[in-house]
C-alpha cells in the first residue's frame, strides 16, 4: 500500500496541518521521509495534538482565506502532492457562524485550487470533504459517489459546494495540465488527540477522565465511525495512486466495514468498556440544532478501484483511542510516543491482514 519508498523525499503541501487529523498525518509523513510544508492557523489554545506530537514539518501559519499568504507558502514549497484539509469542521459551529463556515470551506478551496492552477508543480491533489456532502434522506442504503450532493446544514452544504468547486477546477483547468484531482468523503473519524467540543469520543474521554457521567445528546443516531489511521492511509493511497495513474482521479467514499456503522449509544458502550473504572453514560437531550439520525456510506468504489480495506475494527479503534486519552489525562509524558507507536503497530496490522508492509 502506501509504502515509504514513494513518499520518501516527496514535497507535500498539507493545509490544516495543525488540526487533529493534520497532526496525525504530519507524523505519518515524517516517519515515511516526506518533506512536508503545512499551512494552517496556529494550533488552538488549550490542549492540542500538534503541540503534543511536535512533528518535523515546515509550518507556515496563515488563514486559508488569505490568498496572498497561501500562494507565497505554496510557491515556496513547490509541492508534488497537495492534501487540502483546512476547514471549519463542526456542524454546530456551522449553525452559529454560517457565513464564516462558507468563507473557509468554499473560498478556502477556491484559493487552494488557484494556487494549484497558477503554479502547476503538483501532480496529485486531494480535497478532503466529508460523508455529509450527500442529500441525506436517512435511508439504510449507503450513499455512493454518484448520489446527489446537497448537505442540509451550513457545514455540510459548504462541503457540498467545495465538491462542486473541485469538479469545476478539474474540468476547466487541471485535467488539461495533467494534474490529478480527487475528493475524499470520509465518515466520522476517531482517535487519540481529538479535543473538539461536541464530538462524541472527545466528550466521552473528558467526562471519564473527570470521573463524571458521559452525556450523550443523540444516542440513536447512526454514523460510520473509523479510526483516524484507517482514514489517513486511505487519503495517502488515493494521492499516491492518482500520482502514478491520473485516470484514477475522482471522488472516493472512505468508511468502515458494516460493524463500524452504529449508534452513538453503542460507541459510548465500547468506550466505557475500553476505559473501565466504572465509566458510564446517560442520555441528556441538548438544545442544539437537529442533526441527521442516519448516515451510511457505500465504500465499494475505493475497495474495487484501489484495493483499500479498513484494517481496524471499531472495537480496536475505540481501544486505541481510549489508551491515548488515558495516558494524556493521566498525566503521562508518553502521549506523543503512543502516536508514533500506534502508527507503526497499524502498519504491522496491515501485514497480518495481507495488505503489505507500509514502511518497507
Amino acid at each position: 500500500m502506501n509504502n515509504a519508498s514513494f513518499w520518501r523525499g516527496k514535497r507535500v503541501f498539507l493545509t490544516g496541518h495543525t488540526g487533529f487529523k493534520g497532526s496525525w498525518l504530519c507524523k505519518i509523513l515524517e516517519i515515511m521521509g516526506a518533506k512536508v510544508t503545512g499551512y494552517a492557523l496556529s494550533p488552538p489554545a488549550g490542549p492540542n495534538l500538534f503541540d503534543i506530537v511536535r512533528p518535523d514539518v515546515n509550518s507556515a501559519i496563515g488563514d486559508i482565506r488569505d490568498f496572498a499568504s497561501l500562494l507565497a507558502a505554496y510557491k515556496k514549497c513547490s509541492p508534488e502532492v497537495v492534501i487540502h484539509m483546512a476547514a471549519q469542521p463542526l456542524v454546530i459551529q456551522g449553525y452559529r457562524e454560517p457565513a464564516e463556515t462558507y468563507e473557509i470551506n468554499v473560498m478556502g478551496t477556491v484559493n487552494l485550487l488557484e494556487c494549484v492552477r497558477l503554479s502547476k508543480s503538483a501532480k496529485s491533489v486531494l480535497n478532503v470533504t466529508t460523508d455529509k456532502v450527500y442529500l441525506n434522506r436517512e435511508r439504510r442504503k449507503g450513499y455512493r459517489e454518484d448520489d446527489t450532493l446537497c448537505g442540509h446544514d451550513p457545514y455540510s452544504n459548504s462541503k457540498s459546494c467545495s465538491e462542486i468547486v473541485t469538479r469545476g477546477y478539474q474540468k476547466a483547468f487541471l485535467a488539461e495540465s495533467g494534474i490529478a484531482l480527487s475528493t475524499a468523503r470520509s465518515g466520522n473519524v476517531i482517535g487519540g488527540g481529538d479535543f473538539a467540543a461536541n464530538r462524541l469520543l472527545p466528550d466521552c474521554a473528558r467526562a471519564a477522565a473527570n470521573g463524571e457521567k458521559i452525556v450523550i445528546r443523540n444516542p440513536n443516531s447512526v454514523r460510520p465511525y473509523q479510526h483516524v489511521l484507517d482514514t489517513l492511509f486511505a487519503y495517502l493511497l488515493i494521492a499516491r495512486r492518482q500520482y502514478e495513474d491520473p485516470t484514477l482521479a475522482g471522488s472516493y467514499n472512505i468508511g468502515p466495514q458494516e460493524d463500524g456503522c452504529l449508534t452513538g449509544a453503542k460507541l459510548a458502550d465500547l468506550f466505557c468498556e475500553a476505559w473501565g473504572e466504572g465509566a458510564g453514560w446517560e442520555h441528556l437531550p441538548a438544545n442544539t440544532p437537529r442533526e441527521s439520525g442516519l448516515l451510511t456510506l457505500d465504500c465499494s468504489k475505493i475497495r474495487r478501484t484501489l484495493g483499500w480495506l479498513p484494517r481496524l475494527s471499531l472495537e480496536e479503534a475505540v481501544k486505541a483511542a481510549a489508551e491515548w486519552y488515558k495516558a494524556y489525562y493521566g498525566g503521562s509524558n508518553g502521549a506523543a510516543d503512543i502516536v508514533t507507536r500506534q502508527i507503526k503497530e497499524f502498519a504491522l496490522h496491515g501485514i497480518k491482514t495481507g495488505q503489505g508492509d507500509l514502511f518497507e
